[in-house]
């Protein structure tokens, strides 16, 4: 990238200009004091962990030209230039955009926002655009996705620079459209600010990232998912969620709604389909597009997910028989999502992580009508202990067997979180063993499965890799499903 102008970068924003000139070059932009080089703009953001005011002197030193800050600083230097703002974190965002010259529009926006379904959705829109004859870029918890080429990211929206440089290339690969989930971090630590969305989506929310370092309570959570609103053309919104009125009440967009009953786009005759063990689904479709659809994925949530993309694929302008055909054929890493086994017994990957998106898979299979379900899962470490009752719990109602095993126990004991997930389990009736390590975790239930039966990996889900002390070692769980069966 050439070097902008100062002047350029904050056009669209409010600022007090404290010393040094709008005409002063900039190479690049950073709020890591670590990756500052001479030429660049430092951007100081006092976070919640460290403020990056008091890394100012070493930037300085570094031959930073243009310094961001939220307070007034003393700099023993003429000539570089500094810029007050209210929030670094917005400002970063807004001048982020304009230093890549707002790549996010020269391509259609959608952006999803919800607590469950957001990466299933993604993909479904990405399958139905593409098979419509359009390039679609993707951001979300899988990674990003341009060309088909995949970037793993550590946010499910990654911080605002790097956003905006994704949308860069985006634009660049020459993408028609762009399609990233819009989590409620991502919206609360302003690294979607100033962007606007040609399409929002609205999927489901209940209490999840209630934290100490995520949202205070479920209020919060709830207004930081319903900004979104406020940030795009046209909304989708989920009429069957008992609070899609709240997400919808200081909208400024137009309001179009999915749902089973009195929505635009409306769901019917929706029926389970167990084909020789591959699950999927099937529903009729009236309002925004009419028509039998069926979903090559399982589980009722999966009609919503459904008529989500079918939504968006029919206010986008897709022909029908393409977003029929997307849908028949989608498949998600990691997303319910089938392993092939060659046997009697079904074994299914799913991202649930937390308490209610168990219970939702695991009755998504129960719809199925299973000789068994095997459950084998664990919980986080440095995470809501929260989780792991409510995780243990809802195994221990909903399945015969549950297998406690690791996941990335991060810098905590794998036994101390699996006494945690004992306590849930105790609140129930069902069995369970426990196997620390996953791999022998996954080949105890493999070759325990029996015609009939599901085995379902939980929390892991797309993810390769489990984190432990800080350290992440390779590991699939579709990699591990596969060396089980090959030793049966």
């Amino acid at each position: 990238m050439a070097a902008v102008k100062l002047a350029k970068l904050l056009e669209k924003m409010e600022y007090e200009l404290l010393q040094g000139s709008l005409e002063t070059e900039v190479a690049d932009l950073a709020y890591d004091s670590r990756k500052i080089e001479p030429g660049m703009m430092f951007v100081a953001i006092a976070g919640t962990v460290v403020d990056g005011h008091k890394f100012i002197p070493d930037v300085v030193k570094k031959g930073a030209s243009v310094l961001v800050v939220e307070r007034d600083v003393e700099v023993d230097a003429k000539d570089v230039a500094i810029v007050k703002v209210k929030n670094g974190r917005a400002a970063l965002s807004l001048m982020s955009a304009a230093y890549f010259d707002y790549p996010a529009e020269k391509m259609i926006s959608i952006g999803i926002t919800g607590t469950k379904g957001k990466s299933t959705i993604t993909y479904m829109i990405r399958d139905i655009l593409e098979k419509s004859g359009f390039s679609c870029g993707i951001v979300g918890t899988i990674g990003v996705v341009i060309q088909g080429n995949m970037t793993p990211t550590e946010h499910t929206t990654p911080e605002s620079y790097d956003l905006q440089k994704y949308f860069a290339q985006m634009a660049e690969a020459g993408c028609d459209y762009m399609v990233m989930e819009v989590s409620s971090q991502g919206i609360k630590m302003d690294r979607v600010a100033g962007m606007r969305f040609d399409y929002g989506v609205f999927t489901n929310i209940s209490p999840d990232h209630i934290g100490p370092n995520e949202h205070k309570d479920f209020e919060e959570y709830l207004t930081c998912k319903s900004k979104l609103f406020q940030m795009c053309r046209v909304g989708l919104v989920n009429r069957d969620d008992p609070h899609w009125q709240d997400i919808v009440k200081n909208a400024t967009c137009e309001v179009k709604t999915f749902g089973t009953d009195g929505a635009d786009l409306q769901a019917s005759d929706i029926r389970h389909v167990n084909d020789n063990g591959d699950l999927s689904m099937c529903f009729h479709a009236s309002g925004l597009i009419d028509g039998d659809i069926a979903v090559g994925l399982p589980g009722r949530f999966n009609v919503f997910n459904a008529m989500c993309a079918a939504g968006i694929g029919a206010l986008c302008g897709m022909p029908k028989d393409v977003i029929l055909h997307a849908l028949e054929h989608v498949k998600v890493q990691g997303r319910v999502e089938n392993v092939p086994t060659g046997r009697g017994f079904s074994v299914l990957i799913d991202y649930a992580h937390n308490g209610v998106s168990t219970e939702s898979v695991l009755k998504t299979l129960r719809g199925y009508n299973p000789a068994r379900i095997i459950a084998i899962f664990g919980c986080g470490g440095n995470r809501s202990k929260l989780r792991r009752y409510e995780m243990g719990e809802a195994v221990g109602n909903l399945a015969e067997l549950a297998v406690v095993t690791s996941d990335n126990s991060r810098y905590e004991n794998v036994m101390d979180i699996i006494e945690d997930i004992k306590v849930g389990l105790a609140k129930t009736k069902g069995e369970y063993v426990v196997i620390p390590d996953r791999q022998e975790a996954v080949n105890y239930a493999v070759k325990l499965a029996q015609d009939g039966d599901m085995v379902i990996l939980l929390g892991k889900g797309h993810e390769e890799y489990q984190e432990v002390n800080g350290v992440k070692t390779h590991f699939s769980d579709r990699e591990a499903v596969e060396k089980a069966l090959a030793m049966l």
